[in-house]
């Protein structure tokens, strides 16, 4: 499990690569809510996401003499986006192996960063890749189940409780766990008594299905959003979960569209699916929270493209015309 420590040390570690993304007061939510809402916006964290913390931390961690070797990842998304962006930074050679059914859009940008990028048939095929390159002499770097990873997610726990110290609850996205896993650990040394709630598509309930089974599953996700979207979740992040999550939130891919498209109209953003999925679940325990609460909104990213906003809106609205 990672510690506070670790996490503070990953702070230090990656403070002059990254930003510290912004933190507001949401009025319009917090009248619609009943309670005070806050929105951590890591969207506007370097590459769109909350990735890019744990990615220089990891990449850092494996020291000069590994990162000379180059390094192999696997993503579909967001981290595939981070360490391209981290290896053009640290002057890091970068492979990607990518799904072909991954985002246009991450695609074009892990290559802009600088990395390389090779498409496979599937995710299967894809790690079977990067296995590949390992034996080469490549560092293997994992999107969520991973140490150093975790404890670079985690960073984004120890800005939101500096500047937010009356929190009580946070609402947090779940694929393959990592992000969890490191605000869990972050806050539950630190402010044990704030509530985490976890929230994932019905269409990709990997997580909650793990802990009804009080064993790590293997699902087949179909939500529209790819970066929630792990067939399984790490042991580290079930572990953290069942011990310390208040409640894990389905929600489904319209709720999801229809909380992405509150955000652009009502607070000038734009958040992927996979982040407004936490507005999606704080509809849902409204009647949980007290009106003296102070809920928190971990907007996680932004890589959407235009065209699939466009593209989700238009499935509301098919849907709204059809009820």
């Amino acid at each position: 499990m990672v510690s506070l420590n670790d996490i503070q040390a990953a702070a230090d570690n990656v403070a002059q690569y990254t930003i510290r993304s912004p933190q507001r007061h949401s009025p319009q939510l917090s009248t619609r809510l009943g309670t005070k809402v806050e929105l951590k916006l890591e969207m506007g964290q370097h590459s769109g996401s909350f990735k890019t913390r744990g990615a220089f931390h990891q990449m850092l961690a494996l020291g000069e003499a590994a990162l000379g070797k180059g390094v192999v990842a696997v993503s579909g998304g967001n981290f595939a986006r981070a360490i391209g962006y981290c290896s053009g930074v640290l002057d890091v050679d970068a492979i990607i192996c990518m799904p072909e059914n991954a985002p246009q859009g991450s695609i074009d940008a892990t290559r802009d960063y600088g990395a390389t990028v090779e498409l496979l048939p599937d995710a299967v095929a894809a790690f079977a890749r990067a296995d590949e390159w390992v034996t080469q002499g490549r560092a293997s770097l994992h999107p969520f189940d991973n140490a150093d990873q975790v404890a670079g997610n985690g960073i984004v726990a120890l800005e939101i409780m500096e500047d937010c110290p009356q929190m009580t609850d946070i609402i947090v996205s779940i694929g393959g766990g990592g992000l969890i896993a490191g605000i869990i650990s972050a806050i539950k040394a630190a402010e044990p008594a704030v509530r985490v709630w976890g929230v994932e598509p019905e269409l990709a309930p990997t997580m909650q299905r793990s802990l009804a089974a009080d064993a790590l599953v293997d699902i087949s996700p179909a939500s529209l959003t790819k970066t929630l979207g792990a067939p399984f979740v790490s042991q580290t992040a079930f572990e953290l979960c069942r011990r310390h999550l208040e409640d894990l939130i389905l929600v489904s891919d319209l709720e999801l569209i229809d909380a992405q498209q509150y955000f652009i109209a009502h607070e000038g953003i734009a958040p992927e699916l996979a982040a407004a999925s936490t507005l999606a679940a704080a509809e849902k325990i409204q009647s949980r929270l007290a009106p003296d609460s102070c809920l928190v909104l971990l907007i996680c990213g932004c890589n959407d493209s235009p065209e699939d906003v466009a593209r989700f809106a238009k499935i509301l609205d098919e849907q709204s015309d059809q009820a």
